[in-house]
């Protein structure tokens, strides 16, 4: 048993520093998000040192994994995803619906009502993004093109055309969205402007 526990230990360091890799964010970065410093980090990615429980719930939560897929515990056979709502600060949430690190995440947006004069903001970076309205009407500024976009519509682009997206003066809209790692960064980590307001596109420069 004990021998099974230390080839866990010793899967971990490879396991967070591919982790750390497929979302693009330096060590520094890490530590801020964790409290965990860079020196320690360095040691627990090489295997130098073997992690602890505090050590591994920011881990495990800074990189959108269970503590199980950190670890690589033996599959439950439970396939639910406990969703981790993540506010932005002006009403927005924003619920991931995938839990694998790297390539295409799956997200949905609740966005509270906007103002229909809302001057658009509009951003871009590197990747694709594709859209699905469930509920509500969701207001799409893509390049020219200023579009309307009611439950069952989609859209797909790519985000180097400049792109906003907003709720309406007509209610909350809540809608699904992949988006690759770049966008996951733009979209998800950064804290929407204020002055894009409720429906301010989430995507920092």
């Amino acid at each position: 048993m004990d021998e099974t526990i230390d080839r866990t230990l010793d899967a971990v360091g490879p396991r967070l520093k591919l982790l750390r890799l497929h979302r693009d964010v330096t060590l520094a970065d890490l530590a801020a998000e964790t409290g965990i410093s860079t020196s320690t980090l360095s040691r627990l990615e090489a295997g130098l040192r073997r992690p602890t429980l505090e050590q591994l719930l920011p881990l495990a939560r800074a990189h959108g994994v269970t503590l199980d897929e950190l670890v690589d515990a033996p599959p439950t056979g439970d396939p639910r995803i406990h969703l981790r709502p993540i506010p932005c600060g002006d009403g927005s949430v924003i619920l991931p619906l995938t839990r694998r690190a790297g390539g295409i995440q799956a997200y949905k947006f609740v966005l509270p009502a906007g103002s229909d004069d809302a001057e658009p903001d509009p951003r871009t970076h590197e990747g694709y993004d594709w859209v699905y309205v469930l509920n509500g009407t969701l207001r799409l500024v893509l390049g020219e093109h200023d579009l309307i976009l009611k439950p069952g519509e989609a859209a797909e682009f790519d985000t180097r055309t400049p792109h906003w997206f907003g709720a309406t003066s007509a209610g909350p809209v809540e809608f699904l969205s992949l988006i690759g790692k770049q966008g996951e960064r733009t979209h998800v980590r950064a804290a929407p402007r204020a002055k894009n307001g409720p429906g301010g596109d989430a995507a920092g420069p």
